[in-house]
């Protein structure tokens, strides 16, 4: 691990990571619990979305040349409607929610404190960006009996409530992909964590 290198890039300086972020998102999201059956082309139009917010995040790893890690954040005013909108409805001001995407890391690397190191950089970021009083987050909800959940599968629950998240079972959003074992796109329920920042 000692020869990882770490990068913050924002708004337009994400634009020339973005296959490789793409890429990396990809592979990831293959795994349970999102099962996700991804497309370049899609990619790149999700990943657009943090090119055009010029407080947005990317917190790249890289072993050499290789992206092996990252994670996003950006202002919840510049995501999409299906993530603006279940906040907006809860009462919250979206203006002052920093919305923290994915946080994404090969098998192998892991297990060493980048998981937390990936939460540091990012509530750092929301605190400079500007007024925000919470962060959150989504995460999709498959059934404890789902067909491809691996026998040894651990949900990360316990480890964003030790980070201040609370989750709250009564803000949701809906979001539509394809899983690796379906013919076309599904609705998925994205249950929503949230924290604190201005405290």
């Amino acid at each position: 691990m000692s020869d990882l290198s770490f990068m913050r890039v924002s708004g337009r300086e994400i634009a020339p990571h973005v296959d490789d972020l793409a890429e990396l998102r990809i592979r990831v999201f293959r795994d349970f619990p999102y099962l996700y059956d991804g497309d370049l082309d899609y990619e790149r139009d999700y990943l657009a979305t943090y090119v055009n917010s010029a407080r947005s995040l990317a917190f790249l790893v890289h072993e050499g040349q290789r992206l092996v890690g990252a994670t996003t954040a950006l202002p919840l005013a510049d995501e999409e409607p299906a993530f603006r909108k279940p906040l907006a409805d809860a009462g919250f001001d979206v203006a002052r929610v920093f919305y923290f995407g994915e946080s994404l890391l090969l098998g192998d690397y892991r297990g060493h404190g980048l998981g937390h190191r990936f939460f540091d950089e990012r509530e750092a970021w929301a605190r400079q960006a500007g007024d925000f009083s919470h962060a959150c987050f989504c995460a999709v909800q498959r059934p404890a009996d789902h067909p491809l959940r691996p026998a040894d599968y651990q949900p990360l629950d316990a480890f964003w409530q030790r980070r201040g998240f609370v989750r709250r079972d009564d803000i949701c959003a809906t979001y539509r992909w394809r899983d690796i074992d379906g013919a076309q796109e599904t609705d998925k329920r994205l249950t929503f964590w949230l924290r604190r920042l201005d405290e």
